[in-house]
């Protein structure tokens, strides 16, 4: 069972198993699958967390595998020009280490939001892609399948933490809605640019982990939060 007692890794196995059918359900209370109607906020941002650190522990994963299939050990540091690259490149900058830490939670949730969001088509594709690709181990297709999952699940505690910051889902603000309505990029043609999409993923889920875990840390004690 995959309750709060659960070792962290024994609840990695456990939402690796499909156990957990949605990040806002009860099962550690009740054995009913019933979604919870009543959840605190603390705890909600705690499963959310949670959630972002499973996606960028695998996401990490699928990488260093697609790598080990494709990537020839010389072409590998190219993964570093592709940077700028990245859909998020496109996002208002939320500035510096400094100046994160300065910025409402609010702020922060959308950003996550959106961020979400914007992986929800590339993550279609790259599946499809994969598939595709009678060489792709079963085990990259599922686990691949497992983030795009996972992360509509973060999304949706996403949003409902929004919520209840708000007293209702407010959207998110204007230049975040104009970023995700922009063109996004290109559909991947290559072997290297699939290679460059995972990139771009497991930075983007490394950056909704940590910016959860500074909101997190808020719900403790906000002046000793650092990134």
């Amino acid at each position: 069972k995959c309750g709060p007692s659960a070792g962290h890794w024994a609840c990695l196995l456990c939402l690796l198993r499909g156990s957990v059918a949605l990040p806002l359900n009860c099962a550690d209370e009740s054995s009913s699958p019933v979604p919870c109607t009543s959840i605190s906020q603390d705890k909600l941002l705690d499963r959310v967390t949670q959630h972002a650190e499973f996606i960028y522990r695998i996401t990490e994963e699928v990488c260093n595998q697609y790598e080990e299939l494709y990537i020839p050990y010389p072409l590998r540091g190219l993964k570093n020009q592709g940077g700028g690259t990245c859909t998020s490149m496109s996002f208002p900058n939320l500035g510096s280490k400094t100046e994160i830490q300065q910025i409402s939670d609010m702020r922060l949730l959308h950003y996550m939001l959106i961020l979400a969001q914007s992986w929800v088509e590339p993550l279609t594709y790259l599946q499809s892609s994969l598939k595709n690709n009678d060489h792709a181990p079963d085990t990259l297709v599922s686990q691949l399948k497992w983030v795009s999952d996972k992360l509509t699940r973060l999304e949706q505690g996403v949003v409902l933490l929004i919520s209840m910051e708000e007293g209702g889902a407010a959207p998110p603000p204007a230049a975040l809605q104009q970023a995700l309505s922009e063109p996004q990029l290109g559909v991947p043609d290559s072997i290297f640019h699939e290679y460059n999409s995972l990139m771009c993923l497991k930075k983007d889920a490394h950056k909704m982990e940590t910016l959860l875990k500074l909101l997190k840390c808020r719900q403790t004690d906000r002046l000793s939060c650092t990134l």
